[in-house]
C-alpha cells in the first residue's frame, strides 16, 4: 500500500524547513504547503520486477504541477512530495486536484498518510488536527527556536524523525559493542566512525540537538565495553567517570 499527498497549510514554513523541502527558500511568502507522500495503487499491481516506487516515479507529476499550479512551489523525492499553498482553501483545492490526477493514473491516495497539515508557529496560532509531518527522515513540527540575542519563539522546523532515531538505536544495538573486548578503542573508532559521521552529517544538518540521544546511547555502549575490557573500571565509579571524561569528548 502506497501513499501520495499531504497538504501543509496555515503557516509559513521556517527557513530551515524550506531548505529541506525545496533546496532553497523558494517558498517565501507561501503560508500553506501540500505534501504528497507515496502514491498508492490499491487495485493494480506493479509490473513484475518493477517496484511500486519505480512505477510511481514514471508519472510526470512534476510537469503537471508546474503547468497547472505554478504558484505552488513543491518538492518531490521519488513518490514522496510536499507542495506549498497560501491558504487553507487553496490547499484543499490542490489536494483534491492531486487526488483526481491520481485517479486518472489508476492510483489512489492513502486516506491516512495523505492530507492537510497546519504549519503552526508563533505568528500563526490557529488550531488544526494535524500540525506535523515527516519527509525524508525529518519530522516538521512546531519547535523552539532562539536567535543570537537570546530571544525564543516557536518556529516550524525540521529535525530527525522518531522512526529514524529508532532505526539508529536498533543499529547500535546490533553492533554488540560491549562484547568486542578483544579489540582496542581506536579499532572501534575506525570501524564505526563513518556510520556515525554519516548520521551526523545528514540528520544533524538541522536541529542537531535532537541527535544527542543517539550519541549518548552510543557512549553508554562504549562505557559498557570499557567496564568489560578493563578490570579497574568494573567496580570503581570514580575511575569510570574519569575514563569517560578523558575518552569521550563532546562537541
Amino acid at each position: 500500500m502506497l501513499t501520495f499527498a499531504k497538504v501543509v497549510w496555515g503557516a509559513r514554513c521556517g527557513k530551515s524547513a524550506r531548505r529541506v523541502l525545496l533546496g532553497e527558500t523558494r517558498s517565501r511568502g507561501h503560508a500553506y504547503s501540500v505534501r504528497r507522500r507515496r502514491e498508492s495503487a490499491w487495485t493494480r499491481q506493479a509490473p513484475h520486477g518493477l517496484s511500486s516506487s519505480r512505477l510511481v516515479s514514471t508519472i510526470p507529476f512534476d510537469g503537471w504541477m508546474q503547468r497547472e499550479y505554478p504558484q505552488c512551489p513543491f518538492a518531490r523525492y521519488a513518490d514522496d512530495a510536499v507542495a506549498h499553498c497560501r491558504s487553507k482553501s487553496g490547499a484543499e483545492r490542490l489536494l483534491a486536484a492531486i487526488a483526481e490526477r491520481m485517479k486518472k493514473c489508476k492510483l489512489e491516495m492513502h486516506p491516512e498518510k495523505s492530507g492537510i497539515v497546519y504549519c503552526k508557529d508563533s505568528n500563526r496560532r490557529g488550531n488544526y488536527s494535524r500540525t506535523q509531518f515527516t519527509f525524508l527522515g525529518y519530522t516538521f513540527r512546531p519547535r523552539r527556536a532562539r536567535e543570537g540575542s537570546g530571544k525564543c519563539w516557536t518556529s516550524f522546523l525540521p529535525a530527525v524523525s522518531a522512526a529514524a532515531i529508532k532505526r539508529m538505536h536498533q543499529r547500535i544495538r546490533e553492533w554488540h559493542i560491549p562484547r568486542q573486548t578483544s579489540v582496542e578503542l581506536n579499532e572501534l573508532a575506525t570501524h564505526y566512525n563513518p556510520t556515525l559521521r554519516g548520521w551526523l552529517n545528514y540528520y544533524g544538518h538541522f536541529y542537531r540537538s535532537a541527535l544527542r540521544r543517539i550519541f549518548f546511547h552510543f557512549d553508554g555502549r562504549l562505557l559498557q565495553w570499557a567496564r568489560r575490557k578493563y578490570r579497574n573500571l568494573r567496580c570503581n565509579v570514580r575511575r569510570r567517570r574519569r575514563w569517560r571524561e578523558q575518552t569521550l569528548c563532546y562537541t
